[in-house]
């Protein structure tokens, strides 16, 4: 069954993602929030698919940190669920993406025109100033800014390295950046086909203001403590956890 469901996503996805391709390329000279609509509806369409075929649901706790302006959402990365369904739980927003993927057939031509911050990794010279040129164009735009400070897809129960650029954009903007932490990794691991049936939990927190740290050093680390230690509490849950994690979970007193 497990496969079966996961041949029908994908299936509708290679169906659905060429024409919602075909409607971004005639809406190229809407302008750009007009366009991203069509983006935004692919991303919510796939997450529904995943929740209503595969059974990959989801929970939100925090829902009241999501604040009335635009903000950085800083969040953990460890699948491709979360690329799709924070568009369908946060305001209109755009991604911190490497350039490469604009490369990929459909998708990535879809993705051009909505309106992403591309960077060349490996022209590490460039790629502050472009992050933080393209950042301010979308922050004029009313654009909410993604970005996964680990810069890759983390298995769960590890950390990457965080690098600074969220935290150099909030300040260089004067942007709240908004942390979030979810399990998805252990439901959606990295590079797979099958996708299992299951409840992510998504936790959002609290605003940091620029205003309250010393610089972007130190607002990147309050973060990265604030999601490490979410991460302990939510994992443990999916067939992917990480060992450790699920040891812990099972040692918790059970509710009476």
């Amino acid at each position: 069954m497990l496969l079966i469901r996961n041949l029908i996503y994908w299936l509708l996805v290679a169906i659905l993602t060429p024409l919602f391709c075909a409607v971004l390329f005639l809406c190229a000279p809407l302008p750009r929030r007009r366009r991203h609509l069509v983006g935004e509806g692919w991303a919510r369409v796939l997450t529904w698919l995943l929740w209503h075929v595969v059974g990959l649901r989801y929970r939100v706790i925090g829902e009241e940190n999501i604040l009335n302006q635009p903000a950085i959402i800083c969040a953990k990365h460890q699948s491709g669920w979360e690329t799709l369904s924070l568009q369908q739980i946060f305001p209109s927003q755009v991604f911190v993406a490497k350039r490469e993927l604009l490369l990929i057939p459909f998708f990535g031509w879809g993705l051009a025109l909505t309106n992403p911050i591309t960077i060349n990794r490996s022209d590490r010279a460039n790629a502050n100033r472009r992050l933080l040129e393209q950042g301010l164009n979308r922050k004029q735009h009313g654009f909410w800014i993604s970005v996964f400070p680990e810069g890759t897809r983390i298995r769960p129960g590890l950390a990457g390295k965080y690098k600074l650029g969220a935290a150099r954009m909030a300040v260089q903007f004067d942007m709240p950046m908004v942390p979030v932490a979810h399990n998805a990794g252990e439901f959606w691991p990295r590079n797979a086909f099958l996708k299992h049936p299951g409840e992510i939990t998504v936790v959002i927190g609290p605003a940091l203001f620029p205003a309250d740290y010393a610089g972007p050093e130190a607002m990147m680390k309050a973060a990265q403590a604030w999601i490490e230690a979410r991460q302990r509490e939510i994992g443990g849950v999916g067939p992917f956890a990480h060992p450790d994690e699920r040891k812990a979970r099972a040692a918790q007193p059970r509710a009476a």
